[in-house]
């Protein structure tokens, strides 16, 4: 199948999901008194029925929009699908007749009667990232915001080749790919977790304010996992290298989010450091407003009860307790809150 659907969700909360979904608005000028302000509960004083809720709303806001999956058109190169296109903004690449090409075919599950590919005379990378760039050039920031000069790998699935390498905020406009890494660091007081929080940057063009681990970034063309880790660290919290190698890879969740010609096909890798008491992060690119150090269940708290994280970063932190035990089968969903953590395609 061209799709694949996510788990189901207890019907008893569906509903209040569905309303949660289309009506949530986010609200970025909240402060760290705000953020504390939380009350805290947890799984043993309330109704297990109904506790793993929040969480499921988290999920669903990154998962938006499945039902308008026929909008698109696959995007193929070399026989495989890199991405997806939607049907308005290929449009706006019909034109661009050197780059792109639309042969009539359904062989690969469109909905329309042709499919996205590249010109056969641009056979190397370098000559389909250099004509591809034009056009997002020529297109630009009207039809691709935020233009940032990094280029992500396209590609099939993680480790495959890399076809060409496309500017980064036009990845969810041609519905690639894309990969980050993403850190909870974590410190240990007294026996009890807990998680060095950051509040990003007003300046941040995306989800400005808003609550984040403590390290994450995409991952470009060239350059591997861990080093990418290794080079956000020091940048986004002024870990040194001696101390971000000890970052263990824990797994990686995946969602597929639709928001009108956009597609997110995101696979994050996630990984946990344990810091020494005494670490204070320290930003150094001007990405992260502040630090604060919070007990793992006040941020569980926040998370379940608040829209104060940026969306796929809720996603990470959930999977962080699910590890350490701080979401237990016990509670109604649990089982299908932990398989929607991977709802998109983690390939």
């Amino acid at each position: 199948m061209r799709f694949s659907a996510p788990p189901p969700i207890p019907s008893r909360v569906a509903a209040s999901i569905k309303l949660a979904s289309s009506s949530a608005s986010v609200n970025s000028t909240f402060s760290w008194d705000d953020v504390f302000s939380i009350p805290q509960s947890g799984a043993a004083t309330e109704d297990r029925s109904s506790y793993l809720q929040g969480y499921f709303e988290k999920v669903q806001l990154c998962n938006r929009g499945s039902e308008k999956q026929s909008e698109f058109l696959p995007f193929v190169i070399e026989d495989q699908i890199v991405g997806f296109i939607h049907n308005g903004f290929a449009e706006k690449l019909r034109s661009f007749r050197d780059v792109f090409i639309f042969p009539k075919d359904k062989l690969y599950g469109s909905h329309f009667d042709d499919y996205v590919s590249l010109n056969p005379m641009l056979k190397t990378p370098e000559q389909r990232t250099s004509a591809v760039g034009n056009v997002v050039k020529c297109l630009g920031e009207e039809w691709i915001p935020g233009i940032r000069h990094e280029l992500f790998p396209v590609t099939s699935s993680f480790g495959a080749p890399t076809f060409f390498s496309l500017e980064r905020a036009a990845a969810p406009y041609f519905g690639i790919k894309a990969y980050g890494v993403h850190m909870c660091g974590y410190v240990e007081r007294k026996g009890q977790k807990h998680l060095w929080i950051g509040k990003r940057s007003q300046e941040k063009p995306t989800y400005p304010g808003m609550l984040d681990h403590l390290v994450a970034g995409g991952l470009p063309h060239g350059i591997g996992c861990q080093e990418n880790l290794v080079k956000e660290c020091e940048e986004e919290a002024g870990i040194p290298r001696s101390i971000s190698m000890e970052a263990i890879p824990v797994g990686a969740v995946s969602y597929m989010d639709i928001d009108g010609y956009r597609y997110k096909r995101d696979v994050l890798f996630c990984y946990d450091l344990k810091l020494p008491e005494s670490f204070v992060p320290n930003n150094e690119d001007g990405e992260v407003e502040s630090f604060k150090l919070i007990p793992i269940m006040q941020v569980a708290e926040i998370i379940r009860k608040t829209q104060f994280f940026k969306p796929n970063c809720s996603l990470v932190m959930i999977d962080f307790l699910f590890r350490h035990g701080y979401i237990n089968p016990e509670c109604l969903g649990y089982l299908n809150l932990l398989r929607s953590l991977k709802n998109g395609d983690c390939s």
